[in-house]
């Protein structure tokens, strides 16, 4: 919301957040309204036109100086959003040709929606139809499937079934998920009930798979509606584990890019070097104009320099000849199209910097920078928690926070609060309880950080979920 204010000199603008000082936008995360798209980039771009066309004297933004005769910087900020929104807007149709452009390598086998895409390896396919799930079945019969999600139950067992009668499958050792987001799980607890299946991961994924509350990422597995709060896995590999399973000398690599909490599965099958990538990169891989990113959410933990940048220069010094993503995507002699993925990735990082104000844009993009583990826990009436703060310095010099924690009425902060002591590009963690009055009101309370950084305050950026029950009878 802006408001104007006519006088004799001209128009006032009270205009929030809208714009900054240098064309600048106050933080990314706040205008992250949806999925990888740009909603958000849109309302910006189109309230400073609607602010441009007061041609105000002064714009008043609620952080930072007030801007004198603010037209020019108005027009530099939307041509920056225009340029800003072509990187963002994911790089493939998503919602036009993607089912054409899904896949063109494999072929039908006997079994419904299951097609093959080389000797070893299979996967779902149909029209409209976006399940995770690659089996690689070995000449033992043994399987081991990446990814396993989007799937009705009693299709998945049908489609067991099937393979076991027609395509020699005999059991599924082990499914390997290719990043946290519950889609590409949500099935892990079933094949483990009904087939045996272990479920395996990566070390850094264990977290924020078997406690999804304790973070505040998209798409946790809870999130699906299908009563699972989290998931266990029976193996955990570390980054760059070789794997040798029946035969096939495959890596367990740690590939972020969408998300932190990632992996790639890779080795040579069936002659050719494949890397499972979930879902970093989709599209049609011989299209030119096709750069490949898939959602870019800072809500995923998705800061570029330890996200799409280090996934992208990782699949450069691979060099697969075949990328078998998330969602059913077939990539075939990827090269060029990888090459295209890496230069957006640092084209994409480089228009935060212009547009973000912070000293390090991080400080803008990054939603979790100051962050409470858990993020969302219970405490009965009378009884008190243990909070643990996640505190990040970005900058290549010592840096103090000082963070204050205020509570709504019936909680109770010790310490309320937090002044600590950075050292250059480092993370420190700090305690506190939160403690119920006897006589708080049930429900879920939000806990909120001030936070002053180096003298300055920015005042109430994040916060925890703190839900109060009754006391114990």
């Amino acid at each position: 919301m802006s408001y104007l204010l006519r006088t004799k000199s001209g128009w006032l603008a009270f205009s929030g957040d809208v714009m900054l000082e240098g064309a600048k936008l106050h933080t990314w995360f706040d205008s992250e309204w949806d999925y990888g798209f740009a909603a958000g980039v849109w309302a910006l771009a189109n309230s400073a036109g609607q602010v441009a066309g007061y041609d105000p004297e002064w714009l008043l933004p609620s952080h930072g100086p007030a801007i004198r005769r603010p037209a020019k910087q108005l027009g530099e900020f939307q041509d920056k959003l225009r340029r800003f929104e072509k990187l963002l807007i994911r790089g493939y149709p998503v919602s036009t040709f993607s089912g054409a452009a899904q896949d063109r390598l494999s072929r039908p086998t006997r079994v419904p929606h299951v097609w093959q895409v080389s000797p070893h390896v299979y996967k779902f396919r149909g029209p409209d139809y976006y399940p995770n799930f690659y089996l690689i079945i070995a000449d033992s019969g043994r399987g081991l499937a990446i990814d396993c999600g989007l799937i009705k139950p009693e299709v998945l067992d049908q489609a067991i079934v099937g393979m076991r009668e027609h395509l020699g499958l005999k059991s599924i050792d082990a499914m390997i998920p290719t990043h946290m987001h519950g889609d590409h799980f949500l099935q892990g607890p079933h094949l483990r009930e009904k087939w045996g299946t272990e479920l395996w991961a990566l070390d850094r994924m264990a977290d924020v798979c078997e406690h999804p509350e304790w973070f505040d990422y998209a798409a946790p597995i809870q999130s699906y509606g299908k009563g699972i709060d989290g998931v266990r896995f029976n193996r955990l590999f570390k980054d760059g584990e070789k794997l040798d399973w029946e035969g096939f000398d495959l890596t367990i690599d740690w590939m972020p890019g969408q998300t932190e909490f990632a992996l790639c599965v890779q080795g040579v099958i069936d002659g050719k070097r494949i890397a499972f990538t979930g879902d970093n990169l989709f599209g049609d891989s011989s299209d030119p104009a096709q750069t490949g990113h898939e959602a870019m959410v800072a809500h995923n933990s998705a800061i570029f320099e330890e996200g799409y940048i280090v996934g992208s220069e990782y699949l450069s010094r691979i060099k697969p000849d075949l990328l078998l993503g998330g969602h059913s995507y077939v990539m075939p002699e990827p090269a060029a199209f990888i090459e295209r993925y890496r230069c957006w990735s640092y084209d994409m990082r480089d228009a935060f910097r212009d547009l973000i104000r912070e000293e390090d844009y991080r400080y803008g993009f990054d939603p979790f920078w100051v962050r409470a583990q858990p993020y969302r826990s219970t405490v009965r009436a009378g009884e008190s928690i243990e909070l643990t703060l996640h505190v990040r310095n970005f900058l290549k010099k010592e840096q103090t926070q000082r963070i204050e924690i205020h509570a709504p009425p019936g909680l109770i902060v010790e310490p309320a609060t937090l002044e600590l002591r950075l050292a250059a590009e480092s993370l420190k963690q700090a305690r506190f309880r939160v403690r119920a009055a006897p006589d708080a009101r049930p429900g879920v309370q939000l806990i909120a950080f001030d936070i002053t950084r180096d003298g300055h305050r920015c005042g109430e950026l994040f916060d925890a979920i703190v839900e109060v029950q009754k006391s114990a009878p």
